[in-house]
């Protein structure tokens, strides 16, 4: 399973995917997780199953989306209180929700 995070800058976004491979090793799924600025989308599409939106960028959440699904990929902003707390193993349950076959 192949998941990237988008932010800003891809900083914050980092801690949190540094939580979410914690959280795919728990629950021994392979994952891998990256995490990128959100002008370097479109250079990591190819082969990714999940993209998640930090939720600072929720104004360019349908332009992202769009760009993603036209490659097939899993769409989701991540929800505030997830971000904020850089709840790396509820964000992953949330990349599991949008590729159940994963599980």
């Amino acid at each position: 399973m192949r998941i990237l995070i988008v932010c800003g800058s891809g900083a914050s976004s980092g801690f949190i995917a540094q939580r979410m491979r914690k959280a795919a090793k728990a629950k021994k799924i392979e994952a891998r997780i990256d995490a990128r600025s959100e002008t370097e989308l479109a250079e990591h599409l190819a082969g990714l199953d999940v993209l998640l939106v930090g939720p600072h960028l929720a104004y360019a959440y349908a332009q992202l989306s769009e760009q993603a699904q036209a490659h097939g990929v899993k769409t989701a902003l991540i929800d505030q209180k997830i971000y904020g707390a850089l709840d790396g193993a509820a964000a992953f349950e949330l990349a599991l929700s949008l590729a159940p076959q994963a599980r």
